[in-house]
């Protein structure tokens, strides 16, 4: 049996923090695991520029309200549904995702929580544990499923090298570069192609 291991946001939905930055014109809320490869780094520092401007929860939910899944990303996961067990192993969290998970056909979804106060400040984040997407292929793995990951982010790279296979989706370019051992394609035909390739069955388009 194959699983199908997808991270989220710029792989299936855009970047929830980008596109909370170009609302409230911060620009310092664009950095993503694409820039920061340290994880808490990045938390930290989104949490203090929240506290900062007075920004809660509210305010990042409204602007999720208006998202939708990137062109192609709903056919998409129709497709692997198909073809995969598909779960999406994600950096997001709970209270981020309803609205794009219910335009994705809600998925399995593993991701986080955050911490807000009784006024909707966001006061922390909890990790549902260390390295979470290497460690939820790896526990597939001990079910005996072989797992075929994609990602774009550095955060997405230890899931995909412990994957059996691993596929870069929209990454950047210097992610490709530090991770050249992974293929990288930019469309989500490309991507369906590449996991045909990955698969050890005869999978057609």
């Amino acid at each position: 049996m194959e699983i199908a291991c997808l991270d989220l946001e710029g792989v299936l939905v855009p970047e929830i923090w980008i596109a909370f930055a170009e609302k409230t014109g911060i620009e310092s809320l664009r950095a993503t695991t694409r820039d920061i490869a340290d994880y808490d780094v990045l938390m930290k520092q989104r949490l203090r520029i929240l506290d900062e401007h007075g920004l809660k929860l509210s305010d990042i939910q409204e602007v999720i309200g208006a998202l939708t899944p990137l062109e192609g990303a709903v056919e998409f996961v129709d497709w692997l549904r198909e073809r995969f067990q598909v779960v999406i192993l994600s950096d997001t969290f709970y209270e981020f995702s309803q609205p794009l998970m219910r335009q994705l056909g809600f998925p399995t979804l593993l991701c986080h929580r955050l911490i807000t106060d009784e006024s909707g400040r966001v006061m922390d984040y909890q990790l549902r544990q260390k390295d979470p997407k290497r460690q939820s292929v790896l526990a597939f793995k001990s079910l005996y499923y072989r797992v075929i990951a994609a990602g774009d982010s550095y955060n997405d790279t230890s899931m995909l090298g412990e994957a059996d296979a691993g596929i870069l989706f929209h990454a950047p370019d210097n992610v490709i570069r530090e991770f050249a051992q992974f293929p990288a394609v930019q469309t989500f035909e490309d991507l369906k192609l590449a996991f045909i390739k990955a698969s050890n069955r005869a999978l057609r388009l």
